[in-house]
């Protein structure tokens, strides 16, 4: 990866064998999908840095950034943006607060069983089965 892609960093905050899921609010083409919770990391910042920011101002919590799942995803090319991008996916524990939807239209903790059943954004849907392997099985 070279040092003009931007990273995107997502949050696997994982609870009682159950992950945290985003509904999307804006912008208004990915209104109602579901994404992991997190956001872009600015210069001068570490993936891990980032993560505690978003999380914090996405959430309204505390979380402590861990190791990353899988590989880097890119994102799918879009009209008028200059960089290549990717999603980085981190493992996060939840250290204080309970998650609320600060900007996002709803939040849900899922089971692997739930994974499969929500609209999730593109550059999302390569970690759901690692994620799977993570969750503790239902039933």
């Amino acid at each position: 990866m070279d040092r003009d892609t931007l990273i995107v960093v997502g949050a696997a905050i994982i609870r009682d064998g159950r992950i945290l899921a985003a509904q999307r609010a804006e912008p208004a083409a990915l209104h109602g999908r579901w994404e992991f919770p997190g956001g872009k990391v600015d210069p001068g910042e570490t993936p891990a840095d980032a993560l505690v920011r978003e999380c914090r101002e996405e959430l309204g919590v505390t979380v402590r950034a861990r190791e990353a799942i899988g590989v880097d995803v890119p994102f799918p090319t879009t009209p008028g943006r200059t960089r290549s991008a990717v999603l980085r996916l981190l493992r996060a524990d939840l250290i204080d607060g309970e998650p609320r939807a600060l900007e996002h239209l709803s939040l849900r903790w899922l089971t692997a069983a739930d994974l499969g059943t929500l609209d999730w954004l593109p550059a999302d849907v390569p970690f759901l089965d690692p994620i799977g392997a993570l969750l503790v099985p239902t039933g």
